[in-house]
């Protein structure tokens, strides 16, 4: 069994656009600025941001991070997005997700503009990902693909099982493991699938993303699968300071006995998203996507 070391890869691929960025300011360039709205003080949401600002600092962009009551109202989050969508120096933002529940995820994702949509949540930008258009692919599938070309794991011709089919992770990352350059046969199976277990079993790559800790088991997995856990479900643990560990949906100590590679939680696909968010980023700054 061999790790999919998420912290090694994106540091490698930060290095990589630290690197760009010093050449973008030398030839004295408009250094890529990210922006992030954070609504209310959820734990999870806190330190993901934090480490976005601390990814920025890393790679030399610039950052911005608006904080929000979660009292705040739904055409006021929105006015926020408008003035972030006009203001020149920001090259792209996101709007921190889970939001209050007075306030609809989908009006607020469809506000924003596609240009600067560096989340790739924006309906324009999924059509576009899904016709194979250039877009900004979803972090976190974006961050998927990397890790497999890092490691240089076959994927054409390859049964891909997918647990989950949330618009973020699931939707995108089957659709880009189908088209052209990756080539699986891809299933999705969800919670109202019956018997996962009868196409886990013949899959060679899982990715879980359910959100259901330790979901996957190792009598659900062939030997010699790879295995890709999206899953950073905050379980109580009296052995951690904090008071919680993150759990990922596959049981980790049991399939990583059976699988050829598996990803780590945490230190696996959770840096691997945030590099997809910089590249996005470096990408609107570059204006790459949309001249």
């Amino acid at each position: 069994m061999q790790l999919l070391d998420g912290n090694k890869v994106a540091g490698i691929i930060k290095a990589e656009i630290a690197e760009e960025v010093m050449s973008i300011a030398a030839a004295g360039g408009k250094i890529p600025h990210l922006a992030a709205i954070l609504v209310g003080n959820d734990g999870g949401s806190e330190s993901y941001v934090a480490n976005k600002v601390k990814d920025c600092e890393q790679v030399g962009f610039k950052s911005t991070l608006i904080r929000l009551e979660s009292s705040v109202s739904e055409s006021k989050l929105i006015e926020h997005i408008s003035k972030l969508n006009n203001d020149p120096e920001i090259d792209g933002f996101i709007v921190q997700l889970p939001l209050p529940k007075h306030i609809s995820e989908h009006k607020i994702i469809e506000a924003i503009d596609p240009g600067k949509d560096v989340d790739g949540f924006h309906p324009i930008n999924i059509g576009r990902t899904v016709i194979g258009l250039p877009s900004y692919i979803s972090a976190t599938p974006f961050g998927i693909l990397q890790l497999l070309s890092h490691y240089k794991i076959e994927t054409a011709g390859k049964n891909c099982v997918v647990i989950g089919r949330s618009n973020i992770v699931g939707r995108p990352v089957s659709i880009l493991l189908s088209q052209k350059g990756f080539d699986c046969t891809v299933t999705v199976c969800h919670s109202r699938t019956k018997n996962i277990s009868s196409y886990t079993k013949n899959a060679d790559i899982i990715i879980a993303a359910l959100g259901q800790p330790e979901f996957l088991k190792a009598n659900m997995v062939k030997e010699g699968s790879i295995i890709i856990d999206v899953g950073t479900t905050r379980v109580k643990s009296s052995s951690a300071k904090s008071g919680f560990k993150l759990t990922g949906d596959v049981a980790f100590d049991e399939v990583s006995k059976k699988c050829s590679f598996i990803t780590p939680v945490p230190g696996g696909v959770g840096p691997m998203t945030r590099v997809g968010l910089l590249k996005n980023t470096l990408l609107a700054a570059k204006k790459v996507i949309y001249p």
